[in-house]
């Protein structure tokens, strides 16, 4: 895993986090910005559908307007749930009197590592100092029960680290990611929230979350109030390991949400790294899997510094200023409309032949065009319907089948 992967996690090529030169889009306005909210708010609207509703219509207004149509062909069998503006309007209020702000993917500040993974979430939460998603990152993350020594070696390593110029990303959790958080606080971290803004879990880490907010960076994906589910910790995991150039494992047990962040990260074409463990410790099995596996093992931060700078932009400056300028990332179309507001036409016959190269097997969306000889904009468009009458089921590296 420390060497490079391609798309399906396999050794390959790394897809660099690094960005195209196309320029950022100017901030968004007030109603760009709850436009956006809205769609993203709305039924059977996930960070794919987002992108390709963005992407085809030219901005979110033209989307909403087009839901209706598109999730009515697509058969679903009731009017589509569209967010109304009040309730976007209360969470962006609520946001803000926590001291939240709302970052859509393609406008400026949003974290040009994260925008390059294939979706990037559409809406990022924002607390305390965004110039830190600016900087390189690593991730350092472990079990949750970590050992004392694990404990250390977390915040050895994300104190070296992070002196060095990288800011130092975790989930919060008991055990490592708190170490990391804390050795880290000088020098940037960031953490990032499965449930909201505002949700505090575990209960004890409120004075750090508290300390992060005021001298770090919390992230989170969901709303104001949100209490995460089982579900939405993978979710996290995710973002954690999009936002760093690489992954630290520090400690982990042969099956943990620890070895679903390592997971993702080789997906992602991230860098990870294992530190070894004592094989009698149930805490080493996971890590020391991963060094089986491909994963680069790692016993000093500066294995870690070496391994990364290739992939850096400039040479790092020791602790570097939040405030520095953000990279330049691609900029989804949100506030210039270049495509028709209307839902362009599928031919019926177009659309069963869709549907019957469809099944509950992943399928390749280049496999369907093959099979069906669609036109790349045409099997767009039918899965943009499908999707929006919850027919769709996406699987990741452009699989995708027809729900049961």
């Amino acid at each position: 895993m420390g060497h490079a992967r391609d798309s399906r996690g396999g050794p390959g090529t790394a897809r660099s986090p690094r960005q195209s030169g196309a320029p950022l889009n100017a901030p968004l306005s007030a109603d760009q910005r709850l436009a956006a909210l809205r769609l993203i708010r709305s039924d059977n609207v996930g960070p794919v559908t987002f992108r390709e509703l963005v992407g085809h219509f030219g901005s979110a207004e033209r989307a909403l307007e087009a839901l209706p149509e598109l999730s009515r062909r697509g058969g679903y069998r009731q009017p589509i749930r569209i967010c109304p503006r009040d309730a976007a309007e209360a969470e962006l209020a609520a946001a803000a009197r926590i001291g939240a702000r709302a970052l859509i993917v393609g406008e400026p500040g949003y974290p040009p590592a994260l925008a390059a993974i294939d979706p990037p979430p559409p809406l990022l939460y924002v607390r305390g100092h965004a110039g830190h998603l600016a900087r390189p990152m690593l991730a350092i993350v472990g079990a949750r029960n970590g050992s004392a020594a694990g404990q250390k070696l977390a915040r050895l390593f994300a104190s070296a680290i992070g002196g060095a110029g990288f800011v130092i990303v975790s989930g919060l959790a008991r055990g490592i990611d708190a170490a990391a958080h804390e050795a880290a606080l000088p020098t940037g971290t960031v953490a990032v929230l499965a449930g909201g803004p505002d949700n505090v879990y575990p209960p004890e880490h409120l004075m750090l979350q508290q300390r992060i907010a005021e001298d770090g960076c919390l992230v989170a994906e969901n709303p104001p109030g949100f209490v995460p589910r089982a579900q939405d910790f993978p979710r996290r995991n995710r973002i954690i390991s999009g936002l760093a150039l690489g992954v630290l494992i520090v400690e982990a047990a042969r099956r943990s949400g620890t070895l679903v962040t390592a997971r993702m990260a080789g997906e992602q074409g991230r860098e990870v790294f294992a530190l070894p463990g004592h094989p009698l410790d149930p805490r080493a099995e996971g890590t020391n899997g991963l060094l089986k596996s491909g994963a680069t093992l790692v016993t000093e931060p500066d294995d870690v510094l070496q391994a990364l700078s290739p992939l850096l932009r400039e040479p790092l400056s020791p602790a570097e200023a939040p405030g520095r300028p953000m990279a330049r990332q691609r900029a989804l179309p949100l506030d210039e409309p270049q495509a028709p507001a209307s839902p362009a036409s599928l031919l019926e016959a177009d659309r069963s032949r869709l549907l019957e190269a469809l099944g509950p097997a992943p399928t390749d969306v280049d496999e369907l065009a093959r099979a069906t000889g669609l036109s790349p904009r045409a099997i767009q468009i039918g899965l943009l319907e499908l999707a929006l009458a919850g027919r769709l089921e996406r699987h990741g590296h452009h699989l995708v089948s027809l729900k049961p």
